[in-house]
C-alpha cells in the first residue's frame, strides 16, 4: 500500500471522528483553564481527562463483541413478530445520526442511569453522594469506579442491540394493526428526552439554576467524545459483520407486513 492510499485511509477515518476529537480537546482546555492546580499540576488534569475518555469509550465499545449472540437470541425469541425491510443496510455515517443523534441517546439514558444506581450504591455503602459521578472526584473511589463501569457496559448492551436493529432493516410487527416499527421505538426516543429532563431536573433541586446549568454542561462536554466515538466504531463494527448478522436474522423481506399504512 502506497503512502498515499495509507494518508487518504487514514484521513477518511480522522474526519468521522472530528465531532468527538473537537469536544475532547474543549474538554481538556476547559479543564486546565479553570482548574486551580499548579503549572506542574495541569498535565496530571491533562492526564486525567484523557484517561477518563478511553476507559469510558473502552467500556462501552468492549461490549460490542457481545451483540451478536444478544441480538441471535431476540431475533431466535421474536421471530414471529419480526420482518426484514427491503432496503439494504447502509452504513454510511451521517452527520445528524451519528454525530447528534446517537451521542446524545447515550447521555440521555446515561444520566437516569447515573442518578439512580447510584444512590442505590449510597444506600449500601452509607457513604454520602453527590450528582453526575462521571465528573472524576479528587481520590480513585472503587466503588464509584465500579458503578461507572456498570452503567457503561449496560447502556452500551442496549444501545448498541437496538441500533443494530435499526440499521439492519429490521422491524417489530404490532400483532393487531400490523404496524412496523422500529425495534425499541419508545426506548431509543422518548427515553433518553424523559431521562434527560429528569437530570435536569435533578441537578435543578440539589443546586442553584446557575450551578445546576454549570454541571450540565460538564456533564455533556465529558459524555460526548466516548459516546460518539462508540457510534462511529458501532458502524464499523456491524458494516464488518454484515453477513453474520444477515444470516443470524434470515428473515423475509416484508414476510409479515399486511398493512397498506405507511413505515415507520
Amino acid at each position: 500500500m502506497t503512502q498515499t492510499k495509507v494518508f487518504r485511509r487514514a484521513w477518511k477515518w480522522f474526519r468521522k471522528f472530528v465531532p468527538a476529537l473537537v469536544v475532547l480537546l474543549f474538554t481538556v482546555l476547559y479543564s486546565v483553564l479553570f482548574s486551580d492546580a499548579s503549572s506542574a499540576g495541569k498535565w496530571e488534569v491533562v492526564y486525567k481527562t484523557l484517561f477518563r475518555f478511553f476507559r469510558f469509550t473502552l467500556f462501552l465499545c468492549l461490549p460490542l463483541y457481545l451483540l451478536l449472540p444478544l441480538y441471535s437470541r431476540i431475533v431466535a425469541k421474536l421471530r414471529g413478530s419480526l420482518v426484514k425491510t427491503g432496503k439494504e443496510p447502509e452504513f454510511r455515517i451521517l452527520p445528524w445520526k451519528h454525530w447528534a443523534f446517537r451521542p446524545f441517546q447515550g447521555i440521555g439514558i446515561g444520566l437516569l442511569f447515573e442518578t439512580r444506581l447510584l444512590v442505590v450504591l449510597q444506600l449500601v455503602t452509607g457513604e454520602p453522594t453527590s450528582p453526575f459521578h462521571f465528573l472524576p472526584p479528587e481520590q480513585f473511589q472503587p466503588g464509584r469506579f465500579l458503578a461507572i463501569t456498570g452503567i457503561s457496559v449496560l447502556i452500551s448492551l442496549l444501545l448498541s442491540t437496538l441500533w443494530a436493529f435499526d440499521d439492519m432493516g429490521i422491524r417489530h410487527v404490532n400483532e393487531k394493526d400490523q404496524e412496523m416499527k422500529r425495534m425499541g421505538k419508545y426506548a431509543g426516543t422518548l427515553m433518553p428526552i424523559i431521562f434527560a429532563f429528569y437530570g435536569i431536573y435533578s441537578l435543578v433541586a440539589s443546586f442553584q439554576k446557575g450551578d445546576a446549568f454549570v454541571y450540565l454542561f460538564k456533564i455533556v462536554i465529558v459524555l460526548y467524545p466516548p459516546f460518539a466515538t462508540f457510534a462511529i466504531f458501532h458502524n464499523r463494527f456491524l458494516r464488518n459483520r454484515t453477513s453474520r448478522f444477515s444470516q443470524a436474522a434470515s428473515l423475509e423481506a416484508g414476510g409479515v407486513w399486511r398493512s397498506s399504512r405507511p413505515s415507520d
